[in-house]
């Protein structure tokens, strides 16, 4: 048993195991953490590889076999233990990293943010929304600066449908003192074209916001790198 165990540590391999040159710790002391590959953030994360893969080999396969950060974000903790290599601890490190790293962007996004175009809404909420994959529809709090108060979740629909009501719309931003809202929501498909549906809620949401007081400045939905503002279209 403990020359199984002491034959396993000997073929472990690590990221000191690698050319000083190369090893991705001693790359972001040297050159700045954005230097490194995703590839090499997620080594230093994981530490060690196993008998076979060096730890920035596992983290290559890692991120082909989830088809990057995104995928690996999405996964459930069950899913990434089970890779061959990985298991229940490492799994808990890449997703507390991955959550500390959300929460660090929930709470600089927000912070004396004016929104003052649909290229402005883009910019807050592209780089997260562009990725997943049901509709989710949110709703940009604003005050009467056009100052982002906060950002809510208001529904998370199918995979082609965002399920909402008017009423469940505007609870936040009546709760908050909104003085406008912004409403966002993504195509998984990638492709930001506003389908019926989604005029049909527009004005159901412009009209009630005019019966709350609350002026609703656009419908912007976001695809796969691209975006569509209903305003700047006429279609509110």
């Amino acid at each position: 048993m403990w020359e199984n165990v002491t034959e396993e540590k000997k073929t472990r391999w690590t990221l000191k195991d690698l050319p000083p040159e190369v090893r991705p710790r001693e790359r972001l002391v040297r050159d700045g953490e954005r230097s490194l590959s995703d590839a090499e953030l997620l080594a230093i994360i994981l530490r060690v590889g196993n008998q076979n893969e060096t730890a920035l080999e596992l983290a290559q396969k890692l991120l082909y076999q989830f088809g990057g950060l995104q995928g690996l974000y999405q996964c459930s903790l069950t899913e990434l233990a089970e890779v061959k290599g990985v298991g229940m601890a490492k799994a808990c490190q890449i997703k507390a990293a991955m959550e500390i790293g959300r929460r660090a962007f929930e709470t600089v996004r927000t912070e004396k943010v004016v929104i003052r175009s649909a290229s402005d809404v883009a910019r807050l909420l592209m780089s997260e929304m562009r990725y997943l994959d049901r509709e989710n529809l949110r709703a940009i709090l604003l005050n009467t600066r056009n100052m982002v108060i906060d950002v809510v979740t208001v529904s998370v629909g199918t995979l082609n449908a965002s399920l909402a009501h008017p009423r469940e719309c505007f609870k936040e931003a009546i709760r908050k003192s909104a003085a406008a809202v912004i409403f966002v929501h993504n195509h998984p498909s990638g492709d930001p074209s506003p389908s019926p549906e989604d005029i049909s809620l527009t004005r159901q949401l412009v009209e009630a916001g005019r019966l709350l007081g609350i002026e609703v400045l656009d419908h912007v939905i976001i695809g796969d790198g691209s975006f569509v503002s209903l305003k700047e279209r006429g279609l509110m």
